[in-house]
């Protein structure tokens, strides 16, 4: 009987001491025995992290190129596939605290990460950011503010995220507008002549091309039925990603993209236009710009897929799903929260009354 495979992004680790697994320890290039302390350094690749040819992996021939087999458990309730360490002895789905049943696990297949933006906080810094906000809010329910989370149910997930290259060259035509101004005269209220200075644009016929390399546009790959991450916690530093390597996903939720390769490279391109209108703009010059052409044609196309950290925590308030996000890299934060009706009504009241008051001593 062969050996069985082991595959590169479900890499585990045992400590030499005690044999419990080691977990990366966030903020650092080490994994870590939670049990005794034992502690090792990654293995850090010193070659660039790859680009790999989109073209090729747009194509049937390629698109089994650098991937592997990967174990998923898929959230019924709001769609997400997730990937849970085996040390997670309960399961929860880390968007809406739905339970998952370890023996519904699925094999699929999905390009290998070529890169990773290690955790830079903590669990518990996480949780403390979390009560902090909490205690921050307006009009929330006292219950809410008393409220502390299970660790548990508080958990750091990678996101999958593709992120494209490209050489793009354009030709545009369109107009330039620039501004000047005439001296009007005319009357005011009382039948004086005035005068006054009136902008106007001074259109003219633009045309021309433009060329440069768009470097790595973040298109997200990944959608639950519950909705995106919040933009306020989806901003990350790309400049300290590191070459794909298992360790730094040790006791963490690594979650698989539900986006397509293909249709994540059709919302890139569009993002890519965006920015070849920007170039355009630029291009032309003057006050005001009018744009009615522009053709782009992109060459050398690159892709990677790559993973970005985030604590995610749902909970429960009087029978609604909430849920708050932390950027595991910058401790950002953002979240849906209740309201409490009779503290708002309360302060709402109080309002009138103390105008009641004003209105009656102004008399």
């Amino acid at each position: 009987m062969s050996e069985p495979t082991i595959l590169k992004s479900e890499i585990k680790k045992a400590c030499k001491n005690c044999g419990a697994e080691l977990k990366y320890k966030p903020g650092t290039t080490s994994i870590t025995c939670e049990y005794c302390g034992h502690e090792e350094q990654i293995n850090l690749d010193t070659d660039p992290i790859k680009e790999l040819p989109l073209r090729q992996y747009l194509q049937d021939q390629g698109s089994q190129a650098n991937s592997e087999e990967i174990s998923i458990l898929h959230c019924k309730n709001c769609g997400a596939n997730q990937h849970i360490e085996e040390n997670y002895k309960s399961l929860h789905c880390v968007y809406c605290g739905t339970p998952l049943i370890r023996e519904d696990a699925k094999t699929e297949q999905w390009i290998l990460p070529g890169a990773v933006l290690p955790f830079q906080l903590t669990q518990q810094e996480a949780i403390l950011r979390f009560k902090k906000w909490v205690n921050g809010l307006w009009w929330a329910p006292d219950d809410l503010k008393k409220a502390t989370l299970d660790p548990q149910f508080t958990k750091g997930l990678y996101l999958p995220y593709w992120t494209f290259d490209a050489q793009l060259y354009g030709n545009y035509s369109g107009m330039r507008g620039d501004y000047y101004y005439e001296t009007q005269s005319y009357k005011d209220s009382n039948g004086k002549r005035q005068t006054r200075r009136v902008r106007k644009t001074r259109w003219t016929p633009a045309s021309g091309s433009i060329k440069g390399f768009i470097d790595d546009t973040l298109i997200s790959a990944s959608k639950q039925h519950t909705g995106k991450v919040p933009k306020g916690v989806s901003l990350w530093n790309l400049k300290k990603l590191q070459p794909f390597e298992s360790g730094f996903l040790s006791g963490f939720v690594t979650e698989k993209y539900t986006i397509p390769l293909k249709n994540g490279h059709l919302q890139s391109q569009e993002e890519m236009r965006s920015i070849a209108n920007s170039w355009a703009r630029r291009d032309i010059g003057g006050d005001e710009q009018q744009i009615s052409k522009l053709d782009i044609n992109l060459e050398e196309e690159t892709f990677k897929h790559i993973l970005l950290p985030v604590y995610i925590s749902a909970y429960r308030y009087k029978n609604k799903e909430y849920s708050f996000f932390v950027n595991g890299e910058n401790g950002s934060i953002s979240g849906k929260r209740p309201y409490s009706f009779w503290k708002i009504f309360l302060t709402i009241l109080a309002g009138l009354f103390v105008f009641g008051l004003i209105y009656l001593f102004s008399k």
